[in-house]
Parts: C-alpha cells; structure tokens; sequence
C-alpha cells in the first residue's frame, strides 16, 4: 500500500506565536524541545523561513538553538528535508535516490537500502575475473541484476508510483527506465565502473565513455546493449539530428528532476493528486536552484 503524505493548507505563524515559539528555543527540557519540532513541522514552510530568519539574526545564542531546532525539524519532514537538499546544489546520486524515498516513505532507512546495493555489487565482484573491459564489468551487472536477481521493467503497470522509488524497486524487483538506470549506476559505482546516466527522450539509458566506441545499455529492456549508431532507430521517434546532445552524460540534477516529473504524472494518473502537487513543487525548486547557480558551475 502506498504512503501517503498529506499536504495541507499553509498555516500562518502570526506574531504573537513567532513570539512565544523564539522563547520557547533554548528551554531545556527534551519535553518542550519535541513539542516545538512537533509543532513548527506541522506548521510547515512558513515555519522553516521563521527558523532561518533567525539562523541569520544578530542573536548568535539564539541563532545556535533556532539552528539545531531547524536541523530537526528538517529530519522529521522528509520533504523539507529534500527541498534543503536541492537548494544546496550538492548534488549526488545515491543520496538524493534515498531523499526521494524517504518523502513517500518516511521509513526508509539509508542503511538497509544501502546494505542491499552492496549485497549486489559484492556478489558482481564473485563474478569478476580482472582484467576485465568496461563491457565484460557490464555483461556481469547484467547477469546479476536482470537473470540472477529477476530486477525487470514494470510493463504491466507502468504508472505505478512505487517503480520510481529505489527502495520499493529493491523489495518488488520491478521499475521504470529511470529507476533501474540508478540502480545500475549505483551499483557499478560500487565497482568502480565509470558509467553514466543519459537522459534520452522518452526513455532513460546508461552509457559508457570509457572505450574509444562508447556504448549505452537500456536497464528496461535487462541491460540490452545499444551501439551509437543504433539510437536514432532506438528512439521510435523521440530523437532526431538535432537532439544528439541527449545522448551525452546528465547531471545528477537533471536526473533527479525528471524522477521527479516521472512521480508527479504518475500520481496524478492514480487518482492521488496530494501528492502529484507535492513533486511538482520539487520540479520548481530544482529549475529556481538552477537559475541560481553560480556563471560557469555544473553539478
């Protein structure tokens, strides 16, 4: 069954309870703390602009208080714990993969998810005779993911919101292009694989730039291998001339907003609006941080 995270109205913090909440941040009882976290996360963002606010006061004493209380508040609502990832612009795969869960699945935890792709690369290296070509690492991913393991594209519901999410997809075995390209990605990670993910129209690949040739494997169709010449046919029409630029490395922005975009069209074809809102404003957050980005600085 799937979690569902509620979005409410904005609630207003008037003065007089700004007021109350600033005198309440270094009393120091673990009661009166809880019940603050408890009440600024239901309060939500108007809350955490509060609590920044006075982060950046003249008031240093208060400052560090409203800072630990921002910091729990922020790990109790696994959104705004996303939101402050993007804004930082530090981007890194594995560890946005496992925010994302977390905003569906407040239970996730890092470590079983993380204890699970090392459980699979462990097993890739039992396979691994060196030396071994970046294709021969591939064709024993494969071995291990699609035929040893059974991880397969979700072509009989394909909208399922659950195929995008890293942990559901390690439990269920089944996905979407997208997920299984992290999958893989953070696998071969592991391994010490240069691959990258690439952001195809229609239809997310994994590609390798360390041969001359370089190649790109579709984790939908259980890591069929794609010769460059073979993608404009491949597209079924996504691609054209033009177009060739999808066909180089993405950042890992670029593939965290379009996990994004993916869940917020598939909840709204399940019928859970709440939710297709709340990705979308992820989708947002992700272009404003970008427009912010420094002249000349990629992540």
């Amino acid at each position: 069954m799937l979690a569902t995270l509620v979005v409410v109205a904005p609630i207003d913090l008037t003065d007089e309870k700004q007021e109350a909440l600033r005198g309440l941040l270094d009393d120091p009882s673990p009661l009166v703390q809880k019940a603050i976290v408890q009440e600024l996360s239901r309060i939500g963002p108007a809350a955490t602009a509060f609590l920044e606010e006075i982060v950046n006061g003249t008031n240093r004493m208060l400052a560090i208080h409203a800072k630990r209380v921002l910091r729990a508040v922020e790990n109790a609502n696994p959104s705004e714990e996303f939101r402050k990832f993007i804004r930082s612009q530090n981007y890194e795969l594995e560890t946005g993969a496992i925010m994302l869960c977390r905003v569906a699945y407040p239970e996730a935890r890092a470590g079983d998810i993380c204890t699970a792709l090392d459980a699979i690369a462990e097993r890739c290296r039992e396979l691994i005779a060196k030396p071994i070509s970046p294709r021969e690492r591939c064709v024993i991913i494969n071995r291990v993911l699609f035929h040893e393991l059974g991880f397969r594209g979700n072509v009989e519901d394909y909208e399922q919101p659950d195929n995008s999410f890293l942990n559901r997809l390690l439990e269920t075995k089944k996905g979407i292009p997208i997920s299984l390209s992290i999958l893989y990605l953070l696998v071969a990670q592991r391994l010490g694989a240069e691959l990258d993910p690439i952001a195809y129209p229609g239809h997310f690949l994994v590609g390798s730039f360390e041969e001359d040739l370089p190649f790109y494997i579709d984790p939908f169709k259980r890591g069929r291998f794609i010769a460059p010449g073979q993608l404009l046919d491949y597209s079924s029409g996504y691609l054209s001339i033009s177009q060739l630029g999808n066909l180089a490395p993405a950042p890992v922005r670029e593939v965290l907003s379009r996990c994004c975009r993916n869940l917020a069209n598939h909840y709204s074809a399940v019928g859970e609006e709440s939710m297709s809102r709340l990705f979308s404003s992820f989708i947002k957050e992700f272009q404003d941080a970008h427009i912010k980005q420094p002249s000349g600085e990629t992540k």
